[in-house]
């Protein structure tokens, strides 16, 4: 390993999931395929590949004989990223024979939705008809959506060294901890890197706070490797030694401390014998605690409400020549379509009514040709909202036949727009996502950030999305990844814009479907700990759960009936 980028070490570069849920999957009037007797169904869950689109089975229920209303025991446990659309189909089989061949059963109906729509949906259950046999009406299926409670946990831990290895020829060691969770594939990847401590062989670390799917992706048993180095400034930080332990041995920790030697296979290997260790790590606390999840406020009721925000200023080019922005080719989506499309299709799952307010800034608005930076798309000030992520695309496209390409580009009155809105519900029940698409320089820099600070004490983030060649300094700035945003003395109160430029995540082999996956994923990520920021900064609860649904018995047959039946 290069130990010149463990300094430099992205502790979530990888993915890690929001979390685990498990679907419980119900059904209602199914289709009676058997001639005798009543179907004997099962469900199989295919999920879908982001890049190819190829539906691959994920896994099947158990059978259950003799029924057209089965509740299924057997579950479908998923990993859940806010920021994919993760694609499910449902296919309802009756079971003939013993063979694991489908093609050889007889097929019943089948549901296709997202992940999202269904922990998105009132009470996290989904209700949908199934189709796939013209003429028939094939009964509904019911999916439930479960949180596993092992990936809502973080722990704090506090580690300490004793007696390790000298590396410095003039002082002693700057030990620090690099943790690895194990992957499926036996590869690990880096989850947490302690701070240095300075010139010690015996350091105590800070104790530090990590989600426990970080750590193990909710598996307990999985190994965790621990790497202990001498911290070095030219970044060839020198190995000490490792050591391998598991999220249930920490846990069992937590009444007495646990002590790990730390081994170089190195020296093991050349001094044998001779070698004992080079000292140990003690773990002198791990507190496990249960957070709120994203998912408890969407199960409790709180609705995502997203607003979009286009840029339709001259340096866009003019929308009737190819080498526009704006260009809309009979072909492929432009860049600001693309945009739209990846990010709402993912956003619109967690807002129950699909209506969407769509904005424009910088054009020239009919009839008399005055500059607006606050326009609805759709024509009516009084009513900018569109019926779905296809009513905003569509008022997208008029609006470029209607207004002319103008500018200069402000962004702080969408930004207020939305603030309005934001401002008049702070009870956590509503969240509000603005979408800004734009190509270039923003002129009103001073009142947009004098914007973004006041937003960042409502519920509200921004992602500003960046199409184009342009060089896009001042949108990074606004992100605040780097230094947090301030106007006037005022810093943010936390940091709710993520910006990205389009062009990073576009395909170079042209599979717009995967650009669009990849731009959604990176800007998306960030939005459920900017919405738990403000949630549990303002003491906000989750609502109250639904109450739980019970599965209806089907109706009894009047025992005459039932006789009569039993006769044909």
């Amino acid at each position: 390993m290069n130990m010149a980028c463990i300094g430099d070490a992205d502790p979530f570069t990888a993915a890690i999931p929001a979390t685990k849920v498990e679907l419980t999957v119900s059904c209602r009037n199914l289709l009676d395929r058997d001639t005798f007797s009543k179907s004997d169904p099962i469900c199989v869950l295919y999920t879908q590949g982001i890049a190819n689109r190829e539906w691959r089975e994920f896994g099947r229920t158990e059978v259950i004989d003799n029924t057209l209303n089965p509740d299924f025991v057997r579950k479908f446990i998923l990993d859940y990223f806010f920021e994919e659309r993760q694609n499910l189909r449902f296919d309802l089989y009756d079971l003939d024979c013993k063979s694991d061949n489908l093609s050889k059963h007889d097929f019943l109906g089948q549901a296709f939705c997202t992940l999202g729509e269904i922990v998105g949906s009132l009470g996290s259950r989904l209700e949908k008809p199934l189709i796939g046999i013209p003429g028939r009406k094939c009964g509904t299926i019911i999916v439930r959506a479960e949180e596993l409670s092992n990936c809502r946990e973080s722990v704090m831990l506090q580690f300490c060294g004793n007696k390790l290895d000298k590396k410095d020829f003039f002082g002693k060691s700057d030990p620090f901890l690099v943790f690895y969770r194990s992957n499926e594939d036996g590869s690990y990847t880096i989850c947490h890197k302690t701070e240095v401590v300075k010139n010690t062989l015996d350091p105590v670390w800070q104790a530090f706070k990590i989600p426990v799917r970080a750590l193990c992706n909710g598996d307990y048993d999985r190994s965790i490797k621990v790497e202990v180095y001498d911290w070095d400034r030219d970044g060839g930080h020198d190995f000490i030694g490792e050591f391998s332990t598991s999220y249930r041995e920490m846990s069992r920790s937590q009444s007495q401390f646990h002590i790990y030697e730390v081994l170089n296979p190195k020296k093991k290997g050349k001094k044998k014998k001779k070698y004992l260790n080079s000292g140990t790590v003690t773990l002198l606390s791990c507190l496990v605690d249960t957070e709120l999840s994203f998912l408890d406020y969407i199960r409790g009721g709180t609705q995502i409400n997203f607003t979009v925000a286009i840029d339709f200023t001259a340096s866009n080019g003019n929308p009737s020549q190819p080498t526009s922005l704006h260009y809309m080719s009979p072909y492929q989506l432009n860049d600001y379509a693309m945009a739209l499309r990846a990010i709402g299709e993912i956003i619109q799952d967690y807002d129950s009514d699909k209506m969407f307010p769509a904005l424009g800034f910088g054009a020239k608005l009919p009839p008399d040709g005055r500059v607006s930076h606050e326009f609805a798309l759709n024509g009516n000030p009084q009513n900018p909202y569109c019926n779905g992520i296809e009513g905003v695309m569509e008022a997208y496209y008029q609006s470029l036949k209607s207004v002319r390409l103008y500018g200069p580009t402000h962004f702080s009155p969408v930004i207020n727009h939305v603030a309005r809105y934001a401002s008049a519900v702070m009870d956590g029940s509503q969240y509000f996502i603005l979408l800004i698409i734009s190509d270039g320089v923003i002129t009103d820099m001073a009142q947009t950030k004098e914007s973004i600070v006041n937003a960042a004490s409502l519920p509200m983030s921004i992602i500003i999305v960046g199409v184009g060649p342009a060089e896009f300094d001042e949108m990074i700035e606004l992100d605040g990844d780097e230094e947090r945003i301030s106007s006037q003395g005022r810093y943010a109160e936390r940091d709710i814009v993520q910006f990205v430029p389009f062009r990073d995540y576009i395909d170079r082999r042209g599979n717009h479907i995967l650009s669009m996956a990849r731009l959604a994923k990176e800007v998306l990520a960030e939005i459920p700990d900017q919405f738990l920021s403000y949630m549990r900064t303002r003491g906000i609860k989750p609502g109250p759960l639904p109450p739980p649904y019970t599965p209806c018995p089907p109706p009894a047959i009047h025992p005459l009936l039932a006789r009569r039946v039993s006769r044909i």
